[in-house]
């Protein structure tokens, strides 16, 4: 790691992500682990995986936050530009392996960028 020191806090919450390969939101995580860690302490320690590149974070449906784990990404950067997949049945959020190129657009600087796509995951599809 870099940044961030391994405390207990970070452990946990590492935890989490290598159960699920999925996208987890940040509502859904102090629900898991309010018992264990504060709220506070899990946004804070969320926003420093974030920075050092260990984790992203993009909004989802209603504009709640969603984390997932990064692939080779540092504190020099996220290089990991890919779209999100969220059902609208389950909730369930994934990383889309598609590659997207992000445009130049003259007398503009891209600083951040997101692209969600909504509709049924394959589970969801065959269930109804």
């Amino acid at each position: 790691m870099g940044i961030i020191r391994t405390t207990k806090s970070v452990g946990v919450l590492l935890k989490e992500f290598k159960k699920d390969s999925i996208g987890i939101s940040a509502t859904e995580l102090v629900k898991r682990l309010s018992e264990t860690i504060n709220k506070t302490t899990i946004y804070r320690v969320l926003d420093k995986l974030v920075e050092e590149g260990t984790l992203h974070s993009f909004n989802g449906r209603d504009g709640i936050k969603w984390y997932a784990k990064c692939k080779d990404c540092s504190i020099l950067g996220h290089k990991d530009i890919h779209p999100h997949f969220q059902c609208l049945s389950c909730n369930k959020m994934d990383c889309l392996s598609n590659t997207i190129e992000i445009p130049e657009i003259s007398n503009r600087k891209v600083i951040n960028h997101q692209i969600l796509i909504q509709g049924q995951c394959d589970s969801c599809c065959h269930n109804s």
